[in-house]
């Protein structure tokens, strides 16, 4: 993690100015597998916080998460614990494909990374903003910039007055290969200076 900042910091400035103003930012890591998945589904388009109470009370109602329990569940069970009918179809698609051996969560460690993204987005209900948090929390994929994080996009307009998509990911090349890391520094600002901070379940 030092030789990642320390690349990152002498490659650009703006680097070193977050981490002599705020230090280092804290790397998140959650377990592979399952529940780490429909965590991410839950945190799409809301605050994390507002996505771990949600989360905390599925697996209080679920006891046994589980694909084969999701599955089963009702659109009222999704509905008692705030998981929207959206949300619910997604998990219980999840949960379909893991059952029916479309997927193998525990192969996927084993993979690159652009072999984990290939057969994650195999799930109609797995988007790329997905693949790359779970790559980069379980899988400590160290080379992802999440191009569709709204937080990573709009700390990237506001730190280097850059606007456009392709711009974005052709500076975050020079970031290679720790983009990630990238990434944890860009969240970093984003939340100090909006004095937020995030606890995160793991």
């Amino acid at each position: 993690m030092k030789e990642a900042f320390n690349f990152l910091t002498n490659q650009e400035p703006i680097f070193k100015t977050i981490v002599d103003q705020y230090g280092h930012p804290t790397i998140p890591s959650r377990p592979q597998g399952f529940e780490t998945l429909v965590l991410l589904i839950l945190e799409q388009q809301v605050s994390i916080d507002s996505a771990k109470a949600t989360y905390l009370r599925l697996r209080e109602k679920a006891i046994a998460f589980t694909p084969e329990k999701l599955v089963a569940f009702s659109e009222e069970d999704f509905r008692s614990v705030g998981v929207s009918r959206q949300k619910a179809t997604y998990i219980k698609g999840l949960s379909q494909s893991i059952i029916n051996n479309e997927i193998f969560l525990d192969g996927l460690p084993q993979k690159t990374t652009v072999e984990v993204r290939e057969e994650l987005i195999k799930i109609k209900v797995i988007g790329h903003w997905t693949i790359d948090i779970y790559l980069m929390f379980a899988l400590h994929a160290s080379d992802i910039i999440p191009i569709g994080d709204i937080a990573v996009v709009n700390t990237i307009k506001e730190l280097f007055d850059i606007h456009n998509r392709e711009e974005m990911l052709l500076l975050a090349e020079k970031w290679s290969p720790y983009r990630s890391h990238a990434t944890f520094l860009l969240w970093h600002h984003y939340l100090n200076k909006r004095n937020r901070t995030v606890q995160y379940i793991y």
